[in-house]
């Protein structure tokens, strides 16, 4: 064997024992995520809330996303990757407690805000941890599998309101439990995780963005149409006398798309670049869009959300590819956490102004403001494709 086959063979090893941990550990936390967004919708429907007041609550927690995003790199430099871990975890459970106690759309504003804060820190880490432990050549297959794996998470939130409803208690509890052993998780396999990548430097979050707009920019979009989809589609379909148990389980069915085609999607992208398959997914978004209103009562709303949901977050997927691809050391985390900023960002932009858009134009105000998001991404996609700007 040569000095260069053994020197690929070593940089194409993968720390198992590392990966599955850090992707165990934020699977658990998007089991909690996924189901606390449709949990408090259903409630607050039932209170009679108004869709926008409902949108604005459900932004409150990207809010906390903004917000703790720009702490996380220094953060993680003093206090350590899985300390600040297990401690977000242990503060999420609190917070969702506190969220289960209180019914009350106003009450809930700031503890929503706090969940999102607390939950934060834990996906920047995650992420940081696992793109700078992947080998260039098998990244796009393993991003793709991360992806696929915590939307597996995302959607046993919604499907568990199946089985324990969401009324009282039950529901909050699975939240919780799974806050609580995302940190036992952490603190099982601390000895397998690497250290947050300190070498070149330091890059704020505000200094990452003249890096990468148009990174950002599509991850705004995916947290746009994700959140919003997840937040108001129990609008949605109310207003179109759907039952709780089919929301739900459309819901359940869009983040299953998720979590089966981003595999398929890391090795497109493998194959054919992480640019062209994010047009791609932009596409395929655009197309569920406008396809919905038209077949909602029919059973391809089936694999029409299905295909939907993993074209959606495989915008995501193709721009933590594209990330690990462009940068390292501390230029990552600054990446990582610009994109929960970001992701913030299009959470709470994109909730409140869906809900007033349905608010003045009737319940197609959720289709209609998600296609528009789409097409603009995929025309901004266009210069990078045809070599006619830089990356």
């Amino acid at each position: 064997m040569t000095a260069e086959s053994t020197t690929l063979s070593r940089q194409d090893q993968i720390p198992w024992a590392a990966m599955a941990g850090i992707i165990a550990t934020v699977t658990v936390f998007a089991v909690a995520q996924g189901l606390t967004y449709p949990l408090l919708s259903f409630i607050l429907e039932r209170q009679g809330t108004t869709p926008g007041l409902i949108g604005l609550s459900a932004a409150m927690t990207p809010l906390g996303f903004i917000v703790s995003a720009l702490f996380i790199p220094a953060l993680a430099r003093r206090v350590g990757g899985a300390r600040l871990a297990i401690l977000c975890s242990g503060l999420a459970a609190l917070t969702l407690i506190a969220i289960g106690w209180t019914q009350e759309v106003w009450a809930w504003m700031p503890l929503r805000f706090l969940l999102g804060f607390f939950a934060n820190p834990l996906y920047v880490i995650s992420e940081t941890w696992l793109l700078s432990i992947t080998p260039a050549r098998r990244r796009g297959r393993i991003m793709g599998l991360y992806s696929s794996i915590v939307s597996g998470g995302f959607a046993i939130g919604p499907l568990s309101l199946g089985l324990v409803g969401t009324q009282g208690w039950p529901p909050f509890m699975v939240g919780i439990v799974a806050f609580l052993l995302c940190g036992l998780i952490v603190l099982a396999v601390v000895p397998h995780l690497p250290k947050m990548p300190h070498e070149g430097e330091a890059t704020s979050v505000g200094g990452f963005f003249a890096l990468a707009p148009l990174l950002l920019f599509a991850v705004f979009a995916a947290a746009a149409l994700e959140q919003t989809l997840l937040s108001l589609f129990a609008v949605y379909g109310a207003a179109l006398d759907s039952t709780e148990g089919r929301i739900a389980s459309l819901i359940t069915c869009f983040i299953a798309g998720n979590a089966v085609l981003q595999i398929l999607l890391g090795r497109v992208a493998e194959r054919f670049g992480s640019l062209r398959t994010m047009m791609l997914c932009a596409l395929a978004s655009l197309g569920g869009c406008l396809l919905l209103p038209a077949i909602f009562e029919s059973w391809l709303i089936w694999p029409l959300f299905f295909v939907w949901g993993g074209a959606s977050f495989g915008i995501y997927t193709m721009s933590l590819i594209q990330l690990g691809e462009r940068f390292t050391g501390q230029s990552l985390i600054a990446g990582n956490a610009a994109f929960a900023f970001v992701w913030g960002i299009g959470g709470i932009v994109g909730s409140p102004a869906t809900g007033l858009a349905m608010q003045l134009i009737g319940h197609q105000g959720l289709p209609l403001s998600l296609g528009l998001l789409c097409f603009v991404l995929a025309v901004f996609l266009i210069p990078q494709l045809t070599g006619l700007n830089a990356p």
